[in-house]
């Protein structure tokens, strides 16, 4: 019997190792499904011999990271669940905290923080250290469920003195700025600054904070902090001088943007796509068409590759400028190139060709949004059926209103508007009236705007008695006037 012992072990590690290799192979090829994963991993942990620890930690990771997929639309979700019931039949024994790690990761991943801190508790109850990425994952559920201050008591008051390092404060960092409380991340920042060592923020840090202050309107602190941070010694590096750029850009201050842009080279900083697309889009806007040239031949002189956000940029201003033409070659480029093109970029030529009155242009595009299975979205639809709409092709216009429903998009006020206004222009009240019951009956918000056209449509028809049922509705339902974006 004693010689068959060790036959019978190698037999069942063998065949969990073969069980663990099927659950990797369809995870990576996708067909990995909940059922099937549970299954395989019931018969893997139920071998003789017991699954390493390590190769579990592996499994667990590669599901932590798995995309979604049709068959497994939730991967970190499917760790917690394949653990949950491997700790309740009490098959395998977690002796080290590097599960517990991925697991809580697995929590944020799943969009389920609130069960971060049960797993870290049962860490805790069975004796387990705890390494600084574990507190991380920690800190990031309890920032997740916008519990960031209580993420920073964990990291100053419950966290071993030698464990809290840049990258743990990081999490609260971003946390603070994203919610708009970059004041407070200042304040933990600075913190870490008198703390020193190990503490001492990075690079990484510093990017975080100033990018938070530029996203609240606070250039000035975001300026302040960014020489606070060279005094400090620390070198800022590409994301620093972007992020800088990007909001110079944006404040149209194209002078002071430049000149960071020259500091940047002057210091060595490679400017990436992010950057020279910020300075594209500023000049753009500003209308200095002479610069954007000059960027877009320096950027590929440098071999920094132009991408989809950068054709975007350049299309949008060709268009403004009634170059379509050219917009229409950089466009067809993309895809010779293999940019690959978004319903953003669609949109801008849907807009530059409506803009010049080239409807067929556009039925094309339409047709090969199809053949590359880009779905349009509410802003494609307006382009569309304004487009059609202003010109009087009322059905081409009614057909991609009713395609918005097909596709689950619902119109919107300035959608309806159009329709409406178009049929107002054609003397097809009937029509007219009907879009805009429909309007209403689907509590779609409506304002002033919408009744003014209805009542100039029947006006314009000598109807003067629904105008005036009109414009006594509009009183007594005391509808007002509603600012809106340009859309």
């Amino acid at each position: 019997m004693s010689r068959l012992q060790p036959r019978s072990s190698f037999i069942s590690s063998s065949r969990a190792q073969e069980l663990l290799n099927l659950l990797h192979e369809h995870l990576g090829s996708g067909t990995l499904r909940p059922e099937l994963a549970h299954k395989l991993f019931d018969e893997m942990t139920c071998q003789h011999v017991p699954v390493p620890e390590r190769a579990l930690n592996g499994l667990f990771a590669a599901l932590a990271r798995a995309p979604p997929s049709t068959m497994c639309p939730d991967g970190p979700g499917l760790a917690i669940s394949l653990f949950s019931v491997m700790d309740r039949t009490r098959r395998c024994r977690i002796s080290t905290n590097h599960t517990y790690s991925i697991l809580i990761d697995c929590c944020c991943r799943a969009g389920r923080p609130d069960l971060g801190p049960s797993f870290f508790g049962h860490l805790l109850k069975r004796c387990i250290p705890v390494s600084t990425i574990t507190f991380s994952n920690l800190c990031k559920c309890l920032c997740d469920m916008k519990q960031t201050d209580e993420a920073l008591d964990v990291l100053l008051h419950r966290m071993p003195g030698d464990l809290p390092n840049a990258v743990s404060y990081i999490v609260i960092l971003k946390s603070f700025c994203k919610e708009g409380r970059s004041q407070r991340a200042l304040d933990v920042l600075r913190m870490m600054v008198e703390k020193g060592a190990n503490h001492s923020p990075n690079v990484a840090a510093y990017n975080t904070v100033i990018d938070g202050f530029f996203k609240e309107g606070e250039v000035s602190k975001a300026w302040g902090l960014f020489h606070e941070m060279m005094q400090q010694g620390v070198v800022p590096d590409v994301i620093t001088y972007s992020s800088i750029i990007d909001a110079l850009c944006k404040a149209r201050a194209m002078d002071k943007a430049e000149a960071v842009f020259q500091q940047m080279v002057n210091n060595c900083v490679q400017p990436s796509t992010v950057t020279y697309n910020s300075l594209i889009h500023g000049y753009s806007t500003s209308g200095q068409s002479k610069e954007v040239v000059r960027l877009l031949k320096e950027m590929t002189s440098q071999g920094v590759i132009p991408d989809a956000v950068t054709c975007s940029s350049l299309m949008t201003y060709l268009c403004e400028h009634g170059r379509v033409k050219e917009a229409a070659e950089m466009f067809h480029s993309m895809a010779l190139k293999g940019r690959k093109r978004d319903v953003f970029s669609y949109s801008i030529m849907l807009h530059g060709y409506a803009a010049e009155g080239s409807f067929n242009d556009m039925i094309d595009l339409c047709e090969l949004m199809v053949v590359e299975r880009i779905v349009p979205d509410l802003h494609v639809y307006h382009i569309l059926i304004d487009a059609f709409a202003t010109c009087g092709k009322m059905d081409l216009a009614m057909l991609f209103f009713k395609d918005t429903l097909e596709h689950g998009v619902n119109p919107n006020e300035v959608i309806y508007l159009s329709v409406i206004a178009g049929f107002c222009r054609m003397g097809r009240m009937d029509d007219a009236m009907d879009k805009f019951n429909e309007m209403i009956d689907m509590g779609v918000p409506h304002d002033t705007t919408v009744y003014t056209c209805m009542i100039e449509g029947y006006l314009n028809q000598g109807d003067t008695v629904k105008a005036k049922e009109l414009i006594t509705q509009m009183k007594t339902k005391n509808i007002r006037h509603r600012p809106r974006k340009d859309n």
